[in-house]
Parts: C-alpha cells; sequence; structure tokens
C-alpha cells in the first residue's frame, strides 16, 4: 500500500467514523458515540503523522488535470487546507469538553467540529482520488 492511499483510507476511517459517532449521538447512545469519536480522532491524527511524514520525504505532488477539473481541484484543495489548519484547535477544544464532562460547551462546540472535520476527511479523500 502506497502512503498516499494509506492516507486516504484513514481520511475514510475517519469520515465514516464521524458519521456513525452523529448518528449515535442523535439515538442517545452515548457509548458507541464516544467510541466512534475516539477512533475517529486516531484515525485523523494516525493520518496527520503519515501525511507530514510523507510529504517531507516526497515534497509536493503537483495536480496534472486541466481545465474546469483543475479550477474544482483547486478550490477543494484551499478550502480543504484552510480548513484543515483550522479543525485541529476545534478537534483538541471540543474533545476536552467532552473528557472534562462539560457536556453543554461541548454540545456548542461540536456543531462546528463535527461538519468541518467531515468536511476535511471526506475533501482528502477526494484530493487523493484526483492526484492519483
Amino acid at each position: 500500500m502506497t502512503w498516499p492511499l494509506l492516507n486516504a483510507c484513514l481520511n475514510s476511517g475517519s469520515a465514516i467514523c464521524l458519521a456513525a459517532g452523529f448518528c449515535f449521538i442523535r439515538n442517545k447512545n452515548i457509548p458507541r458515540h464516544r467510541a466512534a469519536m475516539v477512533i475517529a480522532f486516531i484515525f485523523s491524527s494516525i493520518f496527520l503523522v503519515s501525511y507530514l511524514a510523507y510529504h517531507a520525504k516526497v515534497g509536493n505532488v503537483r495536480y496534472q488535470g486541466v481545465g474546469l477539473l483543475r479550477t474544482v481541484y483547486f478550490s477543494i484543495l484551499i478550502s480543504h487546507t484552510i480548513l484543515a489548519a483550522v479543525i485541529v484547535p476545534l478537534i483538541l477544544r471540543t474533545l476536552y469538553l467532552a473528557v472534562s464532562g462539560r457536556f453543554d460547551d461541548h454540545r456548542r462546540w461540536a456543531r462546528w467540529t463535527l461538519p468541518l472535520w467531515f468536511y476535511v476527511s471526506v475533501t482528502g479523500v477526494v484530493i487523493y482520488e484526483m492526484l492519483y
């Protein structure tokens, strides 16, 4: 398995766990919600380490597409990159609030964190598919 494929799989796993965690909390299944979110955090953490190690070794990978697809790719990449930087502290804060038992605050933060984290995970896979 190549590093880019591993990273795409980790992003996919994170997105699946985030969706499952959302469904679990909607059904008031807190133990499964907690497990899904912890696993999503683990997937995302491993992804971040793997991504940084890969790009430290390889450098940038250039997109080869042209025309409208190039515009679409860079639109996704720019939003993904900005939100990927923003999401890290949001995830850490939301997780901290849950661990601290501050569930009202956790819920308020999670309303922003979850969709942004999901977007970053899914667009990571889309970027992989467009690059490779």
